[in-house]
């Protein structure tokens, strides 16, 4: 298990737009990660999405995915490499996203990510999203270790 501080540690994102609560496992092997955000009321994007009506943007549920997978991928490199504080892994991609249901404030979105391959610094993944076992969203997304303001 990995809590807030060591995703604080793995992920340069703070509040508001750190979306991974926890880790819950990694395999051994370093290839599958399970995560997840507990999604609450107060989060400043349901006073606009939607008033009435909160529902959380897909677009911080794919974000939610993506800090997932970068976890992952950080904590492949080794202890050393996660030393280099001037590279930073950039979403670099996604492709055949697709989203089942709305996530609503009181839901434990709950993400799952597949290490699929890496070449030239860039790591392909499978993830997908649930609530209470429900698939919410699911896509393969690229992220890529660059030099800061590279």
């Amino acid at each position: 298990m990995i809590k807030i501080y060591e995703i604080m540690d793995l992920l340069p994102h703070r509040f508001p737009f750190l979306l991974v609560d926890r880790v819950e496992e990694v395999s051994e092997d370093l290839t599958t990660i399970t995560a997840y955000k507990n999604v609450t009321a107060n989060e400043p994007q349901f006073t606009g999405h939607f008033p009435g009506a909160p529902v959380m943007p897909g677009v911080l549920i794919i974000e939610a995915m993506a800090q997932t997978c970068g976890i992952l991928a950080m904590m492949r490199l080794g202890e050393e490499a996660r030393k280099d504080k001037d590279s930073l892994y950039y979403f670099a991609g996604i492709d055949k996203a697709r989203f089942k249901r709305v996530v609503l404030p009181g839901d434990r979105l709950v993400m799952k990510g597949h290490y699929l391959k890496d070449r030239l610094g860039i790591g392909w993944f499978e993830c997908e999203a649930s609530v209470d076992g429900n698939l919410v969203c699911k896509a393969t997304l690229m992220c890529a270790r660059r030099k800061i303001h590279e």
